[in-house]
C-alpha cells in the first residue's frame, strides 16, 4: 500500500538531492530522521493542501548524494540544505523536522535566519554532544542487523502502543531502504550534535512537539529544546510515540498549517 501511495509523489532531484513534492503556496521544507526518508512525510504530502510541501532525502538517503565529509556535523547538512533550497529558489519558508532533522533545521536556521519563517520540530534529537560510546553502539546495531533487521526490531520502538498498522508499515518501509554509508554519516552528526547551541540565536517562532510515549527523545529533552529558543513553545501529544507525523497526521497537519499561516 505504501509503495502505491508514494507513486503520487515520485522522486525528483535538484542540487544532488532527491525529494518529493505536493501542493502550491508558501513552502514547507520537511526534514526526516535518521531512520527515515522523504517517504516519512507521506501523510503530509497527501493531507496538507494550502502549502507547497517539499520533503527531502538528506544526503546519503534515497538517491541524494552523500556528503564529502566522513564524519559530518549538523552544519554540513545545513550547508547541503541551503544549496538545495537555493536550487528551488525558495526565499521564505517554514522548516518542519522530525528527530535528527531537528539538528539540521536548527543549524540551517542559525546560518540563515532571515530565510526561515519558523520551525516545527517533532520529537527533535538534541544530539549527544560528542558521545562516541553512543555512536559506537548505533553503528554496531547497523552492522549486526542491517536495514532489514533494523526495520523489524527498531521500527516498533518509534511508535506508541496504539499506533495504527499503517504507521508501522510506513516506518518499516523507510528503515528497509536505508543506505548504510549515509546512515553512518548521519550517526556521526547525531553523536556530535548539540541542538541547544544553535537554538539561542534564532529569534523567530519555534513549535516543539513530543509524544508522551516517545522513548527515543523523551519529553524532558524536547521541553529543554523548546525552552532554549527565545520564542519556543512546547506541546505534548498524549499516547503518541517518536514519529507523530506518521502516527497522528491529523493533529500534526492541522498544527503545521496553523503555525505556518
Amino acid at each position: 500500500m505504501i509503495e502505491q501511495r508514494l507513486k503520487d509523489f515520485p522522486l525528483r532531484s535538484s542540487a544532488g538531492i532527491s525529494y518529493r513534492e505536493s501542493g502550491v503556496g508558501p513552502a514547507l521544507v520537511m526534514l526526516h530522521g535518521i531512520g527515515g526518508s522523504s517517504a516519512a512525510w507521506l501523510f503530509q504530502l497527501e493531507g496538507i493542501e494550502q502549502f507547497r510541501v517539499i520533503a527531502w532525502d538528506a544526503p546519503g538517503y534515497g538517491t541524494s548524494k552523500p556528503l564529502a565529509q566522513s564524519e559530518p556535523r549538523a552544519a554540513d547538512y545545513a550547508q547541503a540544505l541551503h544549496a538545495f533550497i537555493e536550487s528551488l529558489e525558495l526565499r521564505d519558508f517554514t522548516l518542519v523536522a522530525n528527530s535528527l532533522g531537528g539538528l539540521m533545521a536548527a543549524a540551517h536556521a542559525r546560518a540563515h535566519p532571515e530565510r526561515v519563517r519558523g520551525i516545527v520540530m517533532i520529537s527533535p534529537a538534541g544530539g549527544h554532544g560528542g558521545d562516541r560510546v553512543k555512536l559506537a553502539e548505533r553503528l554496531k546495531q547497523l552492522d549486526e542487523l542491517g536495514p532489514e533487521g533494523m526495520a523489524e526490531k527498531r521500527s516498533p520502538t518509534l511508535l506508541g502502543r496504539k499506533a495504527p498498522p499503517i504507521a508501522l508499515e510506513l516506518v518499516q518501509w523507510s528503515q528497509r531502504r536505508i543506505n548504510p554509508p549515509g546512515y553512518r554519516q548521519a550517526a556521526h552528526c547525531l553523536a556530535m550534535g548539540r541542538l541547544v547551541d544553535d537554538a539561542k540565536s534564532f529569534d523567530r517562532p519555534v513549535l516543539v512537539f513530543c509524544g508522551s510515549e516517545d522513548v527515543i527523545t523523551p519529553e524532558a529533552g524536547c521541553k529543554a529544546i523548546a525552552k532554549a529558543y527565545p520564542h519556543g513553545e512546547y506541546r505534548s501529544l498524549p499516547g503518541i510515540g517518536h514519529q507523530a507525523q506518521i502516527e497522528d497526521p491529523t493533529t500534526i497537519n492541522a498544527a503545521i498549517e496553523s503555525f505556518a499561516a
